[in-house]
């Protein structure tokens, strides 16, 4: 058990030092430049890394069978081309490329996929959905991992992995690693609490709730010289160990990292196949990237919404269901089927992808009060820029957000479809052309339950890490 012994250092860790089964691989991690602009991307390799800590994941659920995510990376044998690993995943790029300044310019981004380490050598294959929405390859290459560059040295841990929640080892359990981002080294112990606050909280939430046992959750944060993040549109700078950020591609909401060297160098010292990044800033934001990471404001009055969220786009590929917000990317052109399980174009009513969940009798589209919320919604959603542009107290905000939900709840519980499962235009961040199947969900507003839909995906997730 020498990855455990390494990893457990501290004395919060100790307990579960006893929790390894049989010898695991060694964890890959292929690091790559991903490059291009709206029209064109290419790819380069950097460098093939093992990292410190074993493979976390289980050796029996090497294949993705959900079905998700824009991209899918499959490690097959050299020779035979049996696959051995595959996974879905999005990236950073992808949504900077349907950006405004895409049509303008190159961009590089640094992206990395790790799979367990094979005892051959591998073709590697990056493979992007087309316009009929299957999969094809873009970048392949040849992957020796004995070969003599690969990085076989880490450097020693920057910070010491925190157990949060410990039910099992890795192999059999789904690994989330919260990572804190603007946090100095006084404000250690607040991250700390901050993760356990907002993991407790996770596993309230059905189905995360039922499935709490399948689980393990560790945290780490190296130390910064400021507390918080960069918000560039205040004209706030910080140097931060991720190099997590708000106002990402021009909306002060969002925040991402676009430093993913970083980001891979400090997680690769704790178990994860998830991350979730808590920067400690007071402003509401987060961001979500499946199967990349999520991030949310740690201190903000709606964490535990921002922490659900953000985590269900990333670690279930959901998709936003909400369409009245303005977004960071272009939206509109033609509709087609979404890959994400939760919203749908409608093509084809008598099978919407959502079948087995329609209420019976349902009429598909579903009829809800979607005028009357629109024209709230605008008025809403003026007087929400506006106390940003003022650069009001986030209280203020809090405040409107509040009232907002409470409104929504009054409408919808007027509503002769309210608990109905079927298919509500307005999905997506488009006010027609896109459906939702319920009218509330938390991938919706900021209500604190899944839909039926969002529920089956999360779960279908959560049996590929930890099957029952």
């Amino acid at each position: 058990m020498p990855y455990l012994n390494r990893l457990l250092a501290g004395a919060a860790l100790s307990a579960v030092a006893g929790l390894a089964l049989a010898a695991q691989p060694a964890t890959v991690r292929l690091d790559y430049m991903h490059t291009g602009n709206a029209l064109n991307e290419s790819y380069a390799i950097e460098q093939v890394v093992i990292e410190p800590l074993p493979w976390p994941g289980d050796m029996s659920k090497t294949i993705d069978t959900t079905n998700r995510g824009v991209n899918k990376v499959e490690v097959a044998d050299a020779k035979t081309g049996k696959l051995l690993y595959t996974r879905g995943f999005s990236t950073v790029f992808g949504e900077w490329k349907s950006t405004e300044e895409a049509g303008k310019l190159t961009r590089g981004f640094h992206e990395s996929v790790r799979f367990p380490k094979p005892d051959r050598p591998v073709k590697v294959r990056i493979l992007k959905r087309d316009e009929r929405n299957e999969f094809s390859v873009v970048w392949s290459l040849e992957v020796d991992t004995d070969a003599m560059d690969v990085v076989r040295k880490q450097e020693p841990a920057p910070a010491k992995p925190i157990a949060i929640r410990v039910n099992g080892p890795s192999e059999k359990k789904v690994d989330l690693l919260i990572l804190g981002d603007g946090y100095t080294r006084a404000d250690m112990a607040k991250f700390e609490a901050a993760a356990r606050r907002l993991s407790d909280y996770l596993f309230t939430v059905s189905p995360f709730k039922e499935r709490a046992k399948d689980f393990n959750v560790w945290a780490m944060a190296v130390p910064t010289q400021e507390s918080g993040v960069s918000r560039p549109s205040t004209n706030t700078y910080h140097s931060s160990k991720l190099g997590a950020r708000y106002d990402i591609f021009g909306s002060e909401r969002y925040v991402l990292t676009v430093d993913n060297r970083a980001l891979r160098e400090i997680a690769q010292h704790a178990p994860y196949e998830f991350i979730e990044i808590l920067v400690n800033n007071e402003t509401y934001g987060g961001g979500g990237i499946y199967g990349q990471f999520s991030t949310a404001a740690a201190d903000n009055d709606w964490a535990n919404y921002l922490f659900v969220h953000e985590f269900g786009h990333h670690f279930a590929g959901l998709a936003d269901e909400y369409y009245t917000s303005p977004v960071a990317y272009a939206t509109g052109g033609a509709r087609m089927e979404p890959w994400e399980p939760n919203v749908t174009a409608l093509q084809d009513p008598a099978n919407v992808k959502w079948k087995k969940f329609v209420t019976p009798g349902t009429a598909l589209p579903t009829a809800w009060p979607k005028a009357e919320y629109e024209a709230h919604s605008r008025e809403y959603q003026k007087i929400r820029a506006q106390l940003r542009k003022d650069n009001r107290p986030e209280s203020e905000m809090s405040k409107l957000f509040k009232e907002d939900l409470a409104w929504t709840n009054a409408l919808f519980s007027k509503a002769p479809n309210r608990k109905a499962v079927g298919a509500f235009e307005g999905a997506n961040y488009e006010a027609t052309g896109y459906y939702r199947s319920q009218q509330q969900c938390l991938m919706f507003d900021r209500s604190e339950a899944f839909c039926a839909v969002c529920s089956d995906a999360v779960q279908e997730t959560i049996d590929l890490y930890a099957p029952r």
